[in-house]
């Protein structure tokens, strides 16, 4: 059974960092693109960043560049997105998902979704 599971979401203080993981079952990610999405309550989804799996090369969203990065640990069949200086505009449902081919900011060719996780950034 292929499954992606989002871990690491919480309630955070503006300023401060979480890491949030996509681990997954059934299937190994090396072979896939990784993609992070979230959606805000009354908002549309939103593409957050993305991780190839050829060469790692890495896509960020103007609203999390230079503050968010994205890296995967094949080893441990699991890619993370690290969040710094996180602002109260980043809470949201965090998703990753997965591609078959290479990053695309089109979330509907991403085959395999997970749950997705709770990020708040609140004081």
């Amino acid at each position: 059974q292929v499954q992606l599971v989002e871990s690491g979401g919480g309630l955070v203080q503006p300023g401060g960092s979480l890491r949030l993981s996509c681990a997954a079952s059934g299937f190994t990610l090396d072979t896939y693109a990784i993609g992070w999405f979230r959606q805000a309550p009354g908002k549309e989804r939103e593409g957050v960043s993305c991780i190839n799996s050829s060469d790692g090369s890495t896509y960020y969203a103007d609203s999390v560049k230079g503050r968010f990065t994205t890296s995967r640990d094949n080893a441990k069949n699991t890619v993370y997105l690290q969040m710094n200086s996180l602002k109260p505009e980043d809470t949201a449902v965090y998703y990753c998902a997965a591609h078959l081919k290479r990053c695309t900011i089109d979330a509907g060719k991403f085959g395999s979704w997970g749950q997705g996780t709770q990020v708040t950034v609140s004081s």
